[in-house]
């Protein structure tokens, strides 16, 4: 069993009577963004240390219970270690940090007392000192013992210095922090200003590791310039939806009335607008529309497809490019079925490089090269999908 340990203690460098944890990051508050790290990285129990109940933190620890994991607050080291499932394995994150699931997951692995480090001469005052010419980065890999150790201590102690001192003393390993995690926004600060620029790091990390060419090279670089405007202005999720399905729509009906090259450019737009919504969806903690968004963005694809291939198959006198469609999306389905969620390879498809591929045809007034070119690079995906299950076997 994986816990979490948080921190709400520090004030805000540049908000007075504000809680560090409390300030904007991402689209929701810092302490919010922590748990998701936590809980992406397997915890069903977290435990928050707290110096005041603010109404913000009160919020944010509201809008975490509803992640379906238990959450605790805690004043003393004898509290949380009350809260503590005894075989629990405690995973502390620093009042002020901000990292990746990448780096929280890699201490999440199983093991004994682990510290994440950097370099001594690149860390800043804020930094704690753990030896060893290095210092703490933030992230903590603990053994529940060390609550009942600090626990006996006097309550005159600062509890998150002295867990990493006695994890420390009981020879924790020194796991040091990748040169990549300062530039995808990992840090420790307290200040509102530095919290929004690293806010954007995190971001841009975020949207540049989407998978396939298309997200990579297209969708990715949307989104780093415009969810980072998006953000601070508060703009629903859902009404990036909303602005998103009605290009496609419109898109739809161009080509219900045989106007396919401005129909399949809309609905792609309309494909791409359904991605950054979900992604904005995403960074706000908002599985529901998140998730919609994600099935509209494969939905509108297959659509345009079937509306383009009738629309040419009426035009054509045969009904060659519908059959073409319906094969394109029947194995378009199955080959996200067998991609999953897992991390996919460059070349492989996805429905909107197929729709690409269906207006790069329409322009050149060629829909069987469009739907013909869709189909063998949507079964070359499924087939390469099929034998990475068969390899995993």
């Amino acid at each position: 069993m994986l816990a979490g340990l948080l921190f709400a203690i520090h004030d805000a460098d540049d908000r007075p009577a504000m809680l560090t944890a409390t300030l904007p990051f991402g689209g929701v508050t810092l302490i919010e963004y922590q748990a998701r790290l936590l809980i992406g990285a397997g915890a069903s129990q977290l435990v928050i240390v707290v110096s005041r109940l603010t109404p913000e933190l009160l919020g944010a620890i509201n809008r975490i219970g509803r992640r379906g994991v238990a959450v605790d607050t805690v004043r003393s080291a004898a509290e949380a270690h009350e809260k503590l499932h005894p075989l629990a394995k405690l995973v502390m994150l620093a009042d002020g940090l901000t990292t990746s699931l990448k780096v929280v997951a890699v201490m999440a692995r199983e093991g004994n007392d682990a510290l994440l480090v950097l370099p001594e001469q690149e860390a800043g005052s804020i930094y704690e000192r753990v030896g060893g010419n290095t210092s703490w980065a933030g992230v903590a890999r603990l053994d529940p013992r060390r609550i009942a150790e600090l626990a006996a201590l006097p309550r005159d102690y600062d509890m998150q210095s002295t867990l990493v001192r006695l994890a420390s003393q009981a020879r924790a390993v020194h796991i040091m922090l990748p040169d990549s995690a300062v530039a995808s926004g990992h840090g420790i600060g307290h200040g509102a200003a530095m919290l929004e620029g690293r806010s954007r790091s995190v971001m841009a990390a975020m949207v540049s590791g989407r998978n396939g060419w298309f997200e990579r090279f297209v969708t990715a670089p949307l989104a780093r310039a415009v969810i980072p405007l998006l953000v601070p202005r508060a703009v629903p999720t859902l009404a990036i939806g909303a602005a998103a399905g009605g290009i496609g729509l419109v898109g739809l009906l161009l080509l219900v009335f045989s106007f396919p090259v401005a129909g399949l450019l809309l609905a792609l737009l309309g494909a791409i607008g359904f991605t950054l919504g979900a992604m904005l969806g995403d960074l706000r903690d908002e599985p529901g529309p998140s998730a919609g968004l994600r099935v509209a963005e494969a939905a509108l694809p297959a659509l345009a497809a079937l509306l383009y291939a009738h629309g040419e198959a009426q035009r054509l006198g045969n009904a060659v490019p519908t059959l073409l469609a319906l094969v394109l999306v029947a194995i378009g389905v199955l080959a996200e079925r067998a991609l999953g969620g897992v991390p996919r390879r460059l070349w492989w498809g996805s429905a909107v490089a197929y729709l690409l591929l269906l207006w790069l045809g329409a322009l050149l007034f060629a829909p069987y090269l469009g739907l013909g070119m869709a189909c063998i690079y949507a079964t070359a995906t499924l087939y390469a999908a099929i034998e990475r299950l068969r390899s995993r076997r």
